[in-house]
């Protein structure tokens, strides 16, 4: 087992270690089994920064198959004390264009039978879920979508399905119904896990499509989904980079540090 440590975690897709530097590649056993990838570890800013892709190194890994206690755990065992979960992303409305990003600040778990916490007894231990997100690396997310000049939505909610399907247009337009704003495959269990363990957490939802359930939408491919995604991958590093070097040493004006003191009786 390696003692690297490292500051900041991200997952994501392949492609964003190639731009860190001095750069390690590690193996973190953990009490979950194997995370989705080796993690590679390397430097930003300034900063040590942990990438793991969730999907594995050749996007293998469907969602619903995801190891994300692994992932999470493995994380926090090198030292991360926050975590940035970019992630593809499709918009259940019109104003939220492909291209554009949003900050998400809430989640609805739509998933089903995923292992989604460290906490099976014999303490009982109910963490909030109320504000899912670190209020202060969204902000500091938000500033670094300024500072790039990336159209930047503020706030959102995304609903999490379970996938790998797509949704149908009965429940895509239930969903946009409710006013969500994005929909995704991987936000739960992976953030609720990161807040468990009182890690900070922030979503940057890259929006690739539109949803079925908006009219006169043609129903969604994956190959549409790679393309909007290849093609703003760009953006999606800027911001990435930019925020880690935005972020400050220490966590000051959060409270996610300090989640199991009020989760336990």
């Amino acid at each position: 087992m390696s003692t690297v440590q490292a500051e900041i975690g991200v997952f994501g897709g392949s492609g964003f270690y190639q731009f860190l530097e001095d750069t390690e590649v590690v193996q973190v056993e953990t009490p979950y089994g194997l995370t989705s990838s080796d993690i590679t570890i390397g430097t930003v800013a300034g900063k040590r920064v942990a990438f793991l892709p969730r999907h594995g190194a050749s996007h293998s890994i469907p969602p619903h198959l995801i190891n994300y206690r692994a992932n999470v755990w493995a994380f926090k065992k090198l030292g991360v004390s926050r975590i940035i979960s970019p992630c593809a992303a499709g918009s259940l409305q019109k104003y939220v264009k492909p291209g554009s990003f949003v900050i998400c600040d809430q989640y609805v778990d739509r998933t089903t039978s995923r292992k989604d916490t460290f906490y099976d007894g014999p303490v009982a231990t109910h963490v909030s879920a109320a504000d899912p997100y670190c209020p202060e690396m969204r902000q500091f997310a938000i500033e670094a979508a300024k500072t790039c000049d990336i159209e930047c939505h503020p706030e959102g909610t995304v609903v999490v399905i379970q996938g790998p399907r797509f949704s149908t247009r009965a429940e895509s337009n239930w969903f946009r119904g409710q006013g969500w704003e994005v929909i995704n495959m991987t936000q739960y269990p992976e953030a609720h896990l990161a807040k468990e363990l009182e890690m900070c957490v922030v979503n940057i939802s890259l929006i690739t499509d539109y949803d079925t359930g908006i009219p006169g939408v043609d129903p969604v491919s994956h190959e549409e989904v790679l393309h909007v995604f290849s093609a703003n991958n760009e953006k999606l590093k800027s911001l990435l980079f930019k925020l880690i070097e935005f972020l400050p040493a220490e966590r000051k004006h959060c409270s996610c540090g300090e989640v199991l003191a009020h989760s336990r009786i």
